[in-house]
């Protein structure tokens, strides 16, 4: 990670913040998290504008999937809603997801040079303890099974490595995430010296 590059942990996700640099929201995903999640309250798309803050017809464009939200704007909507900032941008994922440096689900603030990257939002009821990784070429470190439901968080802040599951591990780098089933064999063999990552473990 470079130095614009800064590692922020959540108690629903890591994200990377990167400074300056602008790129565009998931609106498609956004729009459905907001129909949902208003349609879940019961409340009246204007009842919804009003709480947050915004004008009806924002709102009404962005559950159609129009405009560009800005950060601010996001989350005011989130607290009308009463809901996690980070269920608004989760899209559904596959069993192993691998996000590479640059890609994700972003925001972009107005009032400031400050994008978040939402990498994986946790569940409800779920734990996460938190590990960071100091590894080496060598043996592979092949864990077996956790117990059901486990899922694992790793990203690479130094290196390269090969991680996953054992049957399907991928290439990461500096700056990729993956997370897999943790209650299923899994990898993690370091490619480069000094390799370093750091790992969410989560149990339902």
């Amino acid at each position: 990670m470079n130095g614009t590059d800064l590692l922020y942990k959540t108690n629903v996700s890591f994200v990377i913040v990167n400074v300056g640099c602008f790129m565009t929201q998931p609106i498609s995903v956004i729009a459905r998290s907001l129909v949902r999640e208003r349609q879940r309250t019961g409340l009246s798309l204007a009842e919804i504008a009003r709480r947050a803050g915004i004008a009806k017809s924002t709102l009404s464009q962005l559950e159609a999937g129009n405009g560009n939200p800005s950060l601010e704007t996001l989350w005011a909507l989130c607290v009308a809603l009463d809901i996690p900032f980070a269920r608004l941008l989760e899209p559904q994922v596959q069993k192993t997801q691998v996000i590479r440096r640059g890609e994700g689900t972003k925001v972009v603030a107005e009032q400031a040079h400050y994008q978040a990257i939402l990498l994986a939002a946790c569940p409800p009821g779920a734990r996460r303890d938190i590990y960071l990784l100091l590894t080496q070429p060598g043996a592979d470190r092949i864990s077996h099974p956790h117990p059901q439901g486990a899922v694992e968080h790793i990203i690479i802040t130094q290196g390269k490595a090969l991680v996953g599951l054992t049957d399907a591990p991928e290439e990461l780098a500096e700056g990729d995430y993956i997370c897999y089933p943790g209650d299923q064999a899994h990898i993690f063999k370091a490619l480069e010296p000094d390799t370093q990552a750091i790992l969410v473990a989560e149990q339902n």
